[in-house]
Order: C-alpha cells, then sequence, then structure tokens
C-alpha cells in the first residue's frame, strides 16, 4: 500500500457570469493521479498556473474535490472519521513558500516550533523546550534563537524554523509548495541539502512542488511535470526526462538557463541555448 495515492482528482473554482447570473466552473485539476511511496520524494514541476498549488492543498485536506479520492495509509483524507482524520493531519505537514507568512509575527520561534507539540503532544513545559531545543539544532539553529521573533531571522533562517516545525511530530509525509524558490541561490542550496538530511535521517517522505528544474532533481525521486491542470508525465530517472520528447517537458527542458553567461550562446533566431550540460 502506498504511502499516498491520488486517484482520479477533478477540482474545479466557480466563477459567476454577471450578466447572464450563472456559475461557470473554471477547471483547474483535471483527472490527476498517482502515488508517493514511503521514504521517496516526487517532484511535481509546472509553470505558473499549472495547479500545483490548487493539488498541494486538496493533498493536505484544505480544499476538497469536486470528483477522486485522496487516500492516505489507505484512508480517504474527506471521509475518514474523526480519530482518523487527527490522525492524518500529525502524519502529514507543510512547508509554504512563503515563510513569513506562514507564522505569527508575535510568536518566538519557540512558540512557533511548539504549536504542534502543544496540539498532539501531552510534554511538560521542560520536555517541550528539551524538545524544540532539539528541533533547532537540528535545522542548523542554536538554542538561543529560540527567543528571537520571525523579523530578527532571515528568510533561509525562518525558513528553518518552519520546517523544525513541519518534523516536530515525526511526520510521515511534507507537502513543500514552492518552499525554496523565495530564497537566493546559496540559502535555496543549503536548505535542499538540510530537506535531503531529514529525509534520510526519519525516512520521511516528500511532496516536492516547483516551477524549478533544478531544484526538483537535487531532491526528487521521481519527477511528475503538471501542465495546465493534467499531469502530462510521470518519470523515474533524469535520463526519461531529459530523453522524452513529449512537447511540453522539451518546452520545460528548454527554459533552463546555464548559470553563468559564459555557457550560454544566442542562436541567429534570438534564441538563449546553453552550451553544458545542466543537471
Amino acid at each position: 500500500m502506498s504511502l499516498l495515492e491520488v486517484k482520479q482528482v477533478n477540482f474545479s473554482f466557480n466563477s459567476r457570469k454577471f450578466f447572464k447570473g450563472k456559475n461557470q466552473a473554471n477547471k483547474v485539476l483535471n483527472d490527476i493521479s498517482f502515488a508517493i511511496e514511503e521514504g521517496t520524494c516526487l517532484g511535481l514541476i509546472g509553470s505558473s498556473g499549472a495547479g500545483k498549488s490548487t493539488l498541494g492543498k486538496v493533498i493536505l485536506g484544505i480544499q476538497r474535490p469536486q470528483q477522486g479520492q485522496v487516500l492516505f495509509r489507505g484512508h480517504d483524507i474527506y471521509n475518514a472519521d474523526k480519530a482518523t482524520r487527527q490522525k492524518i493531519r500529525r502524519d502529514l505537514q507543510v512547508v509554504f513558500q512563503d515563510s513569513y507568512s506562514a507564522v505569527n509575527p508575535r510568536m518566538t520561534a519557540e512558540r512557533i516550533i511548539s504549536e504542534p507539540l502543544e496540539n498532539y503532544e501531552k510534554l511538560t513545559l521542560d520536555e517541550q523546550r528539551r524538545r524544540v531545543s532539539e528541533l533547532l539544532e537540528r535545522v542548523g539553529l542554536d538554542e538561543k534563537d529560540s527567543k528571537k521573533y520571525p523579523y530578527q531571522f532571515s528568510g533561509g533562517q525562518l525558513q528553518r524554523i518552519n520546517i523544525a516545525r513541519a518534523i516536530a511530530l515525526k511526520p510521515k509525509l511534507i507537502v513543500l509548495d514552492e518552499s525554496v524558490s523565495s530564497l537566493d541561490m546559496v540559502t535555496q542550496s543549503l536548505i535542499l541539502q538540510l530537506l535531503k538530511e531529514l529525509k534520510d535521517d526519519f525516512g520521511l517522505s516528500y511532496l516536492f512542488i516547483t516551477h524549478d528544474i533544478k531544484a526538483a532533481f537535487s531532491i526528487s525521486d521521481h519527477i511528475g511535470v503538471l501542465e495546465k491542470g493534467e499531469l502530462i508525465e510521470l518519470y523515474n530517472s533524469k535520463d526519461q526526462f531529459f530523453s522524452s520528447k513529449n512537447p511540453i517537458v522539451k518546452r520545460l527542458r528548454d527554459s533552463i538557463l546555464a548559470e553563468h553567461p559564459r555557457f550560454r550562446t544566442i542562436t541567429k533566431h534570438g534564441i538563449i541555448e546553453n552550451s553544458e550540460k545542466l543537471i
């Protein structure tokens, strides 16, 4: 049994036509199906508006699909009983793109990380502080950081706080929704390395939602391509992705630029091409 199974999920937003007074369905996800096995990472690549974040919200139980199922360890997350839903919420965590809006600016790092512990664990105050200290250390921060507020952290440091909160309950699956896209390249590399280490150390599974192909390949075991609400392809290796003849995948590949200008050339048609292997 897969850890997560998404089966034929369809999701639409309704928009009202002002003159006729009728609702019109705008389809965002169309017949999406895939699975994530325990201890693996599925990278979900797509351009802006492809439906990636909506799919993440459907999986997290935030937006109910009109059709299809989301099964977590065999349980339908939208039709499970209360006790099962509570267990799913504990085992299914998320790290969002904007590290600042994901936290309460009036709370210290200690309180931010303690939130899930307070909701699900019966710990003494000393036990809770000890756990927070361990989590801070695990994500590369210091115990003294526990008393700081969000404005006192850089974006990368605050994202580490969000990651510490996400792993506090030792979940089975973390949805990473563009979780490194707002960071500079050096910080992004450090956060990706941290995520890989945590995955190995805790046996975590990830759904890594991103538009960044390089970031996806640095952490993912499998790659899915989402385009206009449809899952175009699923790949089990980098070679499969780069040898695909699908025009949508080819366009995504062509959008990757070499990091240094000396590895870029401009054709006679004004198209920028790369002169090095990118990934």
